[in-house]
C-alpha cells in the first residue's frame, strides 16, 4: 500500500542535504563547542558559521541568534524572558486566541504570576482586528506576541502593520514564525520584528533545534540556566549536529522558496478544486489567497474528524485534526472555535498540509479515499442515528 504524507505542518521529512551536513558532527567534529582545545574550537567554528547563515536569511546580526531545542522553547523563552526582563516597565502582555500552545501556556504562566494578558479575537479567516489591538494596548503594555502564520489554518498576518502599531505604543513585538519561515521572505529590520521564533523541522531540517532572534537592544532573562552557552543566555551543551542541519535546511529553503511556493500553490489549488467537486458539504477554512499555500483546513460537516483521520490512516494517508502539539488532547481546537466554528464543526475539521515532495497523483488518491471514507461515515451515522457529540473530557481552550 502506497503511503502518502500530508502532515508537513506537524513536521517535514529530513532532507538529504541537511542530513549530510549533520554527519561530521557525529563522527568527525564531535568536540564540545565550549571546550577550548582544537576539537571544541572546530565544532564552535561550524556553529558560528551556521549562526551566520541563519542570521543572514532574516537580515539579522549573528549575535542576535540564540539556538534553542525547539520552537516551543523559543516561544516560551521570548514570552517569559522578555516579560521578566521588562517587569519594571509594565506587566501587560497582548497575544491572540489562535497562538501555538507554547505561547498560550507561557501567557497562562505569567497570569498566574501577577501579569495581565489580553487575548485578541480574530475574524472568520483568522485575522486580528487592528481596532481591537489598538484599544488593547495600554501604558503598561510591554510585549505583544502575534503568530505570523497560523499552524492550523495558515492565515498570514500583516506583520509590518502590526509591528508599526506596537512600536508606536512603545511595546516589544514578538512573532512565532515557525510556519512562515522558509515560505516567505522575512526581513526583521524592514518589518520591524523585535523577537522571532523559528524551527528547523518545519523546513526539512532535524527535530530538536530551533532559534530565537532577539534584537540586541532588548534584554531577556534566562529560561535555562547552566554554562556560558549562547553568550550566557541559555545553558546546555550545544547541539552541533542539529544546528548544522538547521543551517543547511535554511539555506535550501531560502534558495528554493519561490519554486517551492509556486508548486505548493498549484498543488493546493488543484486539491481544493478536486475536493470541493467530489465531496459534498465541506467548508474550506481561511481565505485561500491570504494564507500559506501548503496548509488546507477542511470542515466535513457531520463527520467526526478523528474517525476520518483513522480511516485515512488505515488507507495509508497521514493527515491531522490540528496542531501536533495538541493531537493527544481531548480539547476542541482553540483555533477552530476562535474563527467561529461550533464544537461539532471544530471536531469535524481535518488539516491537510502539503509538502514539496507531494504530487498531483497522490492528491488524486487522497481525494478518492476522502470521498469513500466520508461517505462511509455519513452512511453509518444515518443508518444508526449516531451524531457527533461531546465526549467526556471535551472542553474549549
Amino acid at each position: 500500500m502506497e503511503k502518502i504524507y500530508l502532515d508537513n505542518a506537524a513536521t517535514t521529512p529530513l532532507g538529504a542535504e541537511a542530513l549530510n551536513a549533520m554527519m561530521p558532527a557525529f563522527n568527525e567534529v564531535y568536540g564540545n563547542t565550549s571546550s577550548i582545545h582544537s576539537f571544541g574550537r572546530m565544532a564552535s567554528d561550524l556553529v558560528d558559521q551556521s549562526r551566520d547563515k541563519i542570521a543572514e536569511s532574516i537580515n539579522a546580526k549573528s549575535n542576535e541568534i540564540y539556538f534553542t531545542s525547539s520552537g516551543s522553547e523559543a516561544n516560551t523563552w521570548a514570552i517569559i524572558g522578555l516579560a521578566s526582563a521588562n517587569r519594571l516597565h509594565g506587566n501587560h502582555i497582548i497575544t491572540t486566541k489562535i497562538e501555538h500552545q507554547s505561547t498560550l501556556n507561557a501567557c497562562k504562566y505569567l497570569e498566574q504570576n501577577g501579569y495581565e494578558v489580553t487575548y485578541l479575537n480574530v475574524d472568520k479567516n483568522g485575522f486580528i482586528r487592528f481596532t481591537e489591538l489598538l484599544s488593547a494596548i495600554k501604558s503598561n503594555t510591554i510585549l505583544v506576541s502575534i503568530i505570523a502564520a497560523n499552524n492550523e489554518i495558515g492565515t498570514i498576518q500583516n506583520l509590518k502593520a502590526i509591528a508599526q502599531t506596537v512600536h508606536e505604543k512603545g511595546a516589544i513585538f514578538h512573532t512565532d514564525a515557525v510556519q512562515l519561515y522558509g515560505n516567505m521572505d522575512i526581513d526583521v529590520q524592514d518589518i520591524g520584528i523585535d523577537a522571532m521564533t523559528i524551527s528547523a523541522h518545519k523546513i526539512y531540517g532535524p527535530k530538536g533545534v530551533g532559534c530565537l532572534y532577539l534584537n540586541n537592544k532588548y534584554r531577556i532573562d534566562n529560561l535555562i540556566f547552566g554554562g556560558n552557552q549562547e553568550r550566557g543566555k541559555r545553558g546546555g551543551t550545544t547541539n552541533t549536529a542539529g544546528i548544522l542541519g538547521f543551517a543547511k535546511a535554511s539555506e535550501i529553503a531560502i534558495r528554493d522558496m519561490r519554486a517551492n511556493n509556486h508548486k505548493l500553490r498549484l498543488l493546493s489549488e488543484y486539491f481544493i478544486s478536486q475536493l470541493t467537486a467530489t465531496v459534498e458539504n465541506i467548508v474550506i477554512n481561511a481565505n485561500i489567497r491570504q494564507k500559506l499555500p501548503n496548509i488546507i483546513s477542511v470542515t466535513f460537516t457531520g463527520v467526526d474528524g478523528e474517525s476520518l483521520l483513522t480511516k485515512l490512516d488505515m488507507a495509508g494517508i497521514a493527515v491531522s485534526t490540528g496542531s501536533a502539539c495538541t493531537s493527544n488532547s481531548l480539547t476542541v481546537s482553540h483555533v477552530m472555535t476562535a474563527i467561529g466554528l461550533n464544537n461539532d464543526d471544530a471536531r469535524s475539521t481535518i488539516r491537510f498540509s502539503l509538502g514539496k515532495n507531494n504530487s498531483y497523483e497522490e492528491l488524486d488518491i487522497v481525494v478518492s479515499n476522502v470521498k469513500r471514507c466520508v461517505d462511509e461515515l455519513r452512511a453509518y451515522s444515518s443508518t444508526y442515528g449516531m451524531k457527533t457529540r461531546k465526549r467526556k473530557g471535551d472542553k474549549n481552550v
